[in-house]
């Protein structure tokens, strides 16, 4: 124990003193966390619509005031004839296009079926299925109905559509949670993954090798300061997603804290496998971002859902363990469930098998 204790504090010692590592450590998650969290914004707004009203009824201009009510939808110009509408799109002056016909007003009074047509540019596909669905809603309020088909033809079922635990769609709440995994497992590599790189390149390797310190309490001495660090990382996230984004909290704090340890464990001990691997620091880094960022953003479904991949990346993406705690921290702060034993086992498996794996490669002395 008392080997242990010295290699953790001469790892403390050399965070202390290295004002970069420091930087790392606190100031980027936090730098991360409102630069992503302000710019991964899913939510829509002032989509410019061009209209093109044909009836000019007290009818048709309540269906324009019904779209442009609201943030979402915002009023690029009246149209004059169709040969506006391809122009208007090439411009970019507007997104969409909305053709009332002539006697809408009274078709719609007289209770008769009425079409409209709304044109989408389709070149950005995701926000075209965004404002197809959003205009299919408006043009169902207006009537009192959801549209049932793609012709936009008033009547039909009522539905009653009623939002679980994220009611306002609020991207924040969605991302942010998601930004915690990215960060912890990004920064918590990158700082691990120098800790014995750092060693070699000074030379200080060879004096620990020649004391009577195990392979296995020199990685977990390394390991604990970070631990530390990491814990007062995901801490700081949290707080920051909380106060900055709303983010809410429905489920247990406790448990959101063992989880993110875990997690923050994994993370750390993949820093110390590539920190056993590679000879340099500057390799150790570009390699930890790499194993770590680009997997966690594309393949853990933070943005992507991974059952629309294809069946060998979604073998793949359960391999990463972003993947499990993306799960565990949406379900704990946002539907309020604590209880992941799948998620929780695999990490627990994960994290021990790193730091063995770590151990073992480190060995007892220098190649």
């Amino acid at each position: 124990m008392r080997r242990l204790r010295a290699v953790a504090r001469k790892e403390m010692l050399h965070i202390l003193r290295d004002p970069r590592s420091l930087a790392v450590a606190v100031a980027m998650p936090l730098a991360l966390v409102v630069l992503y969290g302000y710019a991964l914004d899913m939510e829509l707004k002032d989509l410019p619509v061009g209209i093109l009203d044909r009836d000019q009824s007290v009818e048709s201009r309540d269906l324009v005031r019904a779209m442009t009510s609201s943030d979402f939808i915002v009023d690029a110009g009246r149209l004059d004839g169709r040969d506006e509408i391809e122009p208007g799109f090439r411009s970019n002056r507007f997104q969409a296009a909305l053709i009332i016909p002539r006697e809408y007003g009274r078709d719609l009074s007289a209770g008769r079926t009425v079409t409209v047509q709304l044109l989408i540019d389709g070149a950005d596909a995701s926000t075209a299925a965004t404002v197809d669905n959003y205009l299919r809603a408006v043009l169902g309020q207006v009537d009192g109905h959801l549209l049932v088909d793609s012709g936009f033809r008033m009547g039909g079922p009522r539905a009653a559509l009623r939002i679980l635990y994220n009611p306002e769609l609020t991207s924040s709440h969605f991302i942010v949670p998601g930004l915690v995994a990215i960060v912890l497992i990004m920064i918590c590599a990158l700082l691990t993954s120098i800790a014995i790189t750092r060693e070699k390149e000074t030379g200080t390797l060879e004096q620990v090798l020649t004391t009577p310190v195990r392979a296995g309490e020199v990685i977990v001495g390394k390991l604990l300061p970070y631990l530390v660090l990491g814990a007062g990382d995901a801490l700081l996230i949290v707080v920051a997603g909380r106060m900055l984004f709303g983010v809410p909290m429905m489920g247990s704090e406790l448990a959101l804290a063992g989880y993110s340890f875990l997690y923050v464990l994994i993370a750390l001990s993949l820093g110390l496998l590539i920190s056993t691997m590679v000879k340099t620091q500057r390799v150790a880094m570009m390699l930890a971002l790499t194993m770590t960022m680009l997997p966690a953003m594309i393949l853990s479904g933070f943005i992507f859902p991974i059952r629309s991949m294809p069946l060998p990346l979604q073998a793949l993406a359960h391999l990463i363990p972003a993947t499990y705690f993306l799960r565990i921290i949406r379900g704990i702060m946002l539907v309020g469930r604590n209880s992941y034993p799948v998620d929780g086992g695999v990490m627990l498996v994960m994290a021990v098998g790193l730091l063995l794996l770590s151990a073992r490669r480190f060995g007892s002395r220098l190649e």
